[in-house]
């Protein structure tokens, strides 16, 4: 059999990391979601921690900016100053070792005129431009000043430079010369409009191996000179008033002629004007021991100013911002390949969640979690809930035959939390379907199936749960919702003859989605209206009379509001006897239809404790008090015993 492959450039990912983990992703956006954050604000807030697997962007940023800042408390400016001096000093030093063997009437003078050079080193090297050099040592490295200072210069326009130009000869200098002045014609041309495309590809031809980015066109020739020429000026800014005086008197003497620093300024010029965007102000202070020429204190300029760009990009927090903005060239170039595969990585995990259905806009064009997404959350929270059930003292699974009735004949796929018998015959006919003539026969969770059930009982499940801003304040919002999840879940999952809901309270009640109750936001608002809760409860169980009606109130509070026939909701603190018996009263009717009651009580409130012990002894029902990491094992399992009875 033939087979293509295709080859494309390593692009810094690690070919056996795992794939993007999108049930873990769900869960935490779902987690944020339900603690009062928009689908869209959760995912960027996945986006910017990461996760346990791969970097976030916070954590990019951070290194970008780390990177920056080592760059600062490492390196100073004085290293051309410092070589400078380094050559001056030795030339000096040879030359007087050449006068004192010299017999010459003239030494003496000479002598005196190495003694009385001036401190400052632009001005000494300015006043041995005419000076007769005795010693051939002294006389080289004092040309290697000249020549240093112009290879420093174009170092800071055109990267480089300084090590392409050492050694260079009288002809190579030529050759520079030239290629500055066709640039500055072709940008003057470029600036008066006249300039062609014949005459960009002629100076290309030329002078092509000054540009190794390869530029196409003028405008990108000028986009890579601006960007290093600001370096260059930012530079500038950044030297000490006594630094800026002594490196503007020694370029006069680069390269043995001031006509290459009027090249210069003719250049940088015409950059101004034609990229006056660009940071020509700005200027970064240098603290380190580690002195940088001209040349590498412009590439270190032009680095700390893309790592500034790169932690804009990497914060995202402009209007707008999308992962797509984030220099991925930049980021490898400066924090590694493998910072590029985790911006990568992580806009794999945006666009799968988007592909794959877990978020779309609703009617509004606001992002919101999808019912796909809504059904995983809740296959999450029953899976925590079947973990703490599990390993409870005393308590035995509550997966396990007898739940359900008699087959009914019809098989379906498994899922996740179903105690259904397997149907051996339509397994293993789907693995045989799946890979025909494999032996052994191997079975994929894919190929499971099992034999539906009759259910036993019906029930009619009211699951009232506070909404009030106290539970926000003390930390059961989101333990509440997973709650109200995982019992969802189940109930359309394994219990599909149930009837389910979901109903929150706070000043008022009203009946809630699952998703509806995920994205519920907490509002400050005063009342805890189980009257009203337990109304909309009666209504619901009145509407199924052959089924075994359930109640569940979770709460931490007392019923502090009631309502009025007129339909307004009354509060009053302390709560008042007209809203605990209204509250009473509605209890008895639900009482009255069969229902089972049971509260689970949340805080140590003295008088939530006496209220809700008072109200389970009026109806026959139970108080279950939970911590919170056990509030949706109580709730799920309080079910499962009701149901059954």
């Amino acid at each position: 059999m033939r087979r293509d492959s295709r080859y494309t450039p390593y692009d810094g990912s690690d070919p056996l990391a795992p794939p993007v983990d999108l049930r873990d992703a769900l869960e935490s956006i779902g987690n944020d979601v339900m603690a009062g954050s928009s689908p869209r604000h959760a995912l960027r807030e996945l986006l910017r921690r990461g996760s346990k697997n791969m970097r976030g962007l916070d954590d990019l940023a951070t290194a970008a900016h780390k990177r920056r800042r080592e760059m600062l408390q490492r390196n100073n400016l004085d290293g051309t100053l410092d070589e400078v001096r380094k050559l001056l000093d030795r030339a000096v030093l040879e030359e007087r070792k050449a006068l004192a063997r010299s017999m010459d009437d003239d030494a003496p003078f000479a002598e005196m005129q190495l003694a009385e050079l001036p401190k400052s080193v632009a001005q000494a090297v300015q006043e041995l431009s005419d000076y007769k050099w005795r010693s051939e040592q002294a006389r080289e490295d004092y040309e290697k000043i000249r020549d240093l200072l112009g290879r420093e210069l174009l170092d800071q326009r055109f990267a480089g430079m300084k090590q392409a130009l050492e050694n260079a000869t009288d002809e190579d200098r030529q050759r520079i010369d030239d290629m500055l002045n066709d640039l500055n014609d072709l940008l003057d041309a470029h600036a008066r409009g006249d300039d062609t495309d014949e005459q960009f590809r002629e100076f290309m031809d030329n002078h092509g191996e000054f540009f190794p980015d390869n530029p196409q066109n003028v405008e990108e020739l000028l986009d890579s000179l601006a960007q290093r020429a600001a370096a260059a000026q930012r530079l500038r800014n950044s030297l000490t008033p006594d630094q800026r005086a002594e490196l503007d008197a020694l370029a006069q003497n680069a390269f043995g002629s001031p006509s290459l620093m009027n090249q210069l300024d003719r250049l940088d010029n015409h950059l101004r004007m034609a990229r006056p965007g660009e940071d020509w102000e700005g200027s970064e202070r240098f603290r380190g021991e580690q002195g940088m020429g001209l040349g590498e204190g412009t590439s270190a300029l032009q680095e700390i100013a893309e790592l500034e760009q790169l932690g804009d990009q990497l914060a995202q927090q402009h209007a707008g911002a999308e992962l797509d903005d984030i220099d991925l060239e930049a980021l490898a170039r400066h924090l590694g390949p493998e910072a590029a595969a985790d911006v990568r990585t992580l806009a794999e995990l945006e666009k799968a969640l988007q592909q794959q259905g877990f978020l779309d806009k609703g009617p509004d064009g606001q992002w919101r979690l999808s019912p796909k997404a809504m059904r995983r959350l809740g296959e999450a929270a029953l899976r925590d809930v079947a973990a703490g059930l599990s390993g409870r003292a005393g308590q035995r699974d509550t997966r396990k035959a007898g739940a359900m009735g008699e087959p009914t004949g019809a098989t379906r796929e498994w899922q996740f939390g179903d105690t259904e018998p397997w149907d051996v015959t339509r397994s293993l006919t789907n693995a045989l379907l799946r890979d025909p003539g494999s032996v052994p026969i191997r079975l994929k969770v894919s190929d499971v199936e099992v034999a539906e059930t009759e259910q036993r009982a019906q029930a009619a499940v009211a699951l009232l749960v506070d909404t009030s801003f106290s539970m926000v304040i003390e930390g059961r919002w989101v333990p509440m919702k997973q709650t109200a999840l995982a019992l969802n879940h189940l109930v359309t999952t394994r219990f599909r003859g149930d009837h389910l809901q979901l109903i929150g309270f706070g000043k008022y009640a009203q009946t809630l989605s699952a998703s509806e109750l995920a994205g519920l936001d907490g509002v400050y608002e005063q009342g805890t209206n189980l009257h009203h809760a337990l109304l909309l409860a009666g209504r619901h169980v009145r509407r199924f009379p052959n089924a075994q009606p359930v109640v569940l109130v979770v709460t931490d509070g007392q019923p502090t509001a009631h309502l009025e026939p007129d339909g307004q909701a009354e509060f009053y603190w302390p709560p008042a006897m007209r809203t605990l018996a209204l509250t009473g009263r509605e209890l008895d009717h639900i009482a009255r239809l069969g229902a089972q009651v049971t509260f689970f009580r949340l805080g140590d409130d003295p008088g939530l404790a006496r209220f809700v012990d008072s109200m389970a002894r009026q109806v026959g029902g139970r108080v279950v008090a939970p911590d919170l990491d056990g509030l949706g094992a109580a709730v799920v399992s309080n079910y499962m015993r009701l149901r059954r009875r």
